[in-house]
């Protein structure tokens, strides 16, 4: 076999809100996100290919989730639209702070859902997406995982 897998790390910085939730996360506050994000494929073999030997060029990788994920979420306050936090969102943004009103209870979990939703589509045909690790903090993270959602 001559599958290989890559994997580029992203930083970030986003505030959120969990509304409903029964702990100090339903409060706004933030974290320093740490994004992992592994693609697999083969390595070309085309002797005409500028991407002779790689699976994917690393800086691809970087655009694709430095302009859909990095730039969508650093330094955002994110707030779930389908809650009384959209009045907070709208008063923030009337504020001129940087809020993006989700579709979703922003959770770790629902962001690495979000990512993948993202992602995914604009990969190359050839490319598989295999995983994303998100860091809330240096010791807690969720993972998605191709092979456990086919």
């Amino acid at each position: 076999m001559k599958t290989i897998r890559l994997t580029k790390s992203f930083t970030f910085e986003t505030a959120h809100a969990l509304y409903g939730y029964d702990g100090k996360c339903k409060n706004i506050h933030g974290h320093s996100y740490k994004l992992y994000v592994t693609v697999k494929g083969r390595p070309s073999e085309d002797t005409n290919d500028v991407k002779l030997g790689m699976v994917m060029d690393f800086g691809d990788l970087k655009e694709i989730i430095k302009h859909k994920i990095v730039d969508v979420l650093d330094h955002v306050i994110l707030l779930n639209a389908n809650s009384p936090h959209k009045t907070l969102g709208e008063k923030l943004t009337e504020e001129g702070h940087q809020v993006l009103m989700t579709d979703y209870q922003p959770s770790c979990e629902n962001m690495i859902l979000w990512m993948v939703d993202v992602i995914r589509p604009r990969l190359p045909e050839h490319i598989s997406l295999v995983a994303i690790k998100l860091h809330e903090t240096e010791n807690s993270y969720g993972e998605w995982l191709a092979e456990d959602n086919q």
